[in-house]
């Protein structure tokens, strides 16, 4: 009776013990998934405004850790997609006043990028411990992989190049060295070559050696470039004054700035300026048909004895629709030279399919019109205080987002331009990391193409760079409603990068391509176990 007991009983046990288990891996996916997200967010602390600079080198650890132990390649693949979707979040969180909502599938549609990038961490670095060759293979393509990633979600249509890992870099004299031969591109690739590095020697044991090795060769790469590489030589220098009025809101807030702008303006008289440069957005009426504007503005040009670079965004009066330029006034009017932006900001100056989104408008603080773009980059030469001829150096102007772009800059220096100009304004983001981090992005252009760089804003962060990327006084910051001058060097040095451009996305795509068909043809796949001897016979057998 006992032994009939238990069969009936054992049926019931059987059957409950997995139905308890099954909602374990759904609790362990979920956990996985939830720490997928956080680890995707961790390098955002690298950038401004927190500024740790050292934390990029490790920041990814915990991410490819997670990566190499995932039980699948789905499993990788969706864990590079969840922490994707955790580092746009983290990296971008301060567009919620414009994208709202929106923000979260923007997130999704990008994280998309990094699904790829999983599955090849995987495949190069999980299951048992790889060969030297696979681990080696992984010191150039897992980094190789990640700026593929930088490069496509670079494309202005998918946000562009905001949140680059390279340029979490800018204070680091070594990493400045390097963007001048390959951009902040190849500082990308150092960073992910030594996060994974740190990856191979914490795995295991028999990783090490190829660890120390990718750390050893990082180290090499960065003190070649902090003292192989030259500062740009410097002859002659500038004189550039920044004008930053500060916040003001309410109706007439545009009419109150443009008074203060030109209260502070005035306040430079005598100090022998080459350049006065206005934020983004100063000037809320185009001046070419507004002839008592363009007297005005060119009453300040005469007072300081120096031209206005000013910026626009209004209806111009030959064309229709509304642009965003940047405008050269000179002691003697307006001097013709007028810059439209080209590259606009996706729902902060227009909305992507307007027809289908223009709902966002409605949650969030985005373009109620959209911008028109300008068709090409223009080079300006300042006008010598009325006479003929010009002055040097001749002026390269980008407009706030503008300034993220690596090939914008290059372009311009290779057009002639000696001084790049940044105008910006980014009160709708006052109290986030945004100004801060946008500040910071001159000094890799500054770096990459051998030129100083002014990064003049309405509302703060206002700064100043040399042509070797390093700030040159201190920041005005977003609580300022000041002007400052700054001295500038200047160079004619061609940097590797302006010479050579985007390079290491080339060799990125070279390396990829070619670690994918060593897998293919089954160069990089680790030893199977070793064949079976027969079968020993047994008496019975």
């Amino acid at each position: 009776m006992r032994r009939a007991f238990a069969r009936r009983e054992r049926p019931r046990a059987e059957a409950g013990g997995p139905g308890q288990d099954r909602g374990a891996p759904r609790r362990r996916g979920a956990v996985r998934s939830l720490l997928a997200v956080c680890c995707g967010a961790l390098p955002a602390l690298s950038f401004p405004a927190p500024g740790l600079w050292w934390w990029a080198y490790l920041a990814l650890v915990p991410w490819l850790l997670l990566l190499r132990t995932a039980p699948g390649a789905r499993r990788a693949a969706l864990d590079g997609w969840l922490g994707g979707i955790g580092f746009v979040l983290a990296v971008h969180h301060w567009l919620l006043p414009s994208l709202h909502v929106f923000l979260l599938p923007v997130a999704a549609l990008l994280g998309l990028l990094w699904l790829p990038w999983g599955w090849l961490v995987r495949s190069l670095l999980g299951g048992a411990p790889p060969s030297a060759a696979r681990a080696g293979a992984a010191l150039l393509a897992v980094p190789s992989g990640w700026l593929l990633i930088e490069s496509v979600r670079s494309w202005e249509g998918l946000g562009g190049p905001w949140g680059l890992l390279g340029a979490s870099q800018w204070e680091v004299p070594a990493a400045l060295r390097l963007a001048s031969v390959g951009g902040v591109w190849l500082v990308t690739l150092l960073v992910v070559a030594a996060n994974t590095a740190v990856v191979l020697l914490v795995a295991g044991p028999g990783l090490r050696t190829v660890g120390v090795a990718g750390i050893a060769a990082c180290a090499l790469v960065a003190g070649t470039a902090a003292w192989g590489v030259g500062a740009p030589d410097e002859r002659g220098t500038v004189r550039v004054a920044l004008v930053q009025p500060g916040v003001f809101g309410g109706p007439d807030g545009p009419q109150r700035r443009f008074d203060t702008a030109e209260r502070l303006t005035r306040s430079l008289a005598g100090q022998h300026l080459d350049l006065v440069v206005w934020g983004e957005s100063g000037v809320g009426v185009d001046p070419a048909g507004r002839p008592e504007l363009a007297a005005r503005l060119t009453a300040l040009a005469r007072a300081v004895d120096a031209p206005l670079l000013v910026n626009v965004d209004a209806l111009r009066t030959d064309r229709p629709g509304i642009y965003k330029s940047a405008v050269l006034v000179g002691p003697a009017g307006l001097t013709g030279d007028r810059y439209d932006k080209m590259r606009l900001v996706p729902f902060g100056e227009y909305i992507p399919a307007r027809d289908l989104l223009g709902w966002v408008t409605s949650v969030g603080k985005a373009a109620q019109e959209d911008r028109r773009r300008g068709t090409a980059p223009v080079v300006m030469t300042l006008p010598d205080s009325g006479q003929d001829g010009g002055r040097e150096p001749r002026v390269g102007p980008l407009i706030c987002f503008e300034s993220a772009f690596p090939d914008m800059s290059r372009r311009l220096v290779r057009d002639g331009a000696g001084l790049l100009v940044v105008q910006s304004a980014t009160s709708t983001f006052q109290e986030s990391w945004a100004p801060a981090q946008h500040a910071s992005l001159a000094a890799l252009r500054a770096a990459e193409t051998g030129r100083p760089v002014v990064h003049a804003t309405l509302t703060g962060v206002s700064a100043a760079y040399g042509p070797d990327g390093r700030r040159i006084g201190p920041v005005l910051g977003t609580d300022a409603s000041a002007v400052a001058v700054r001295e500038l060097p200047l160079s004619a040095t061609t940097t590797a990068y302006v010479r050579w451009g985007d390079w290491p996305l080339y060799a990125a795509l070279a390396v990829v391509g070619l670690v994918c068909a060593a897998e293919g043809a089954g160069a990089l796949r680790r030893p199977g176990p070793a064949p079976r001897g027969p079968r020993a016979r047994t008496v019975r057998g």
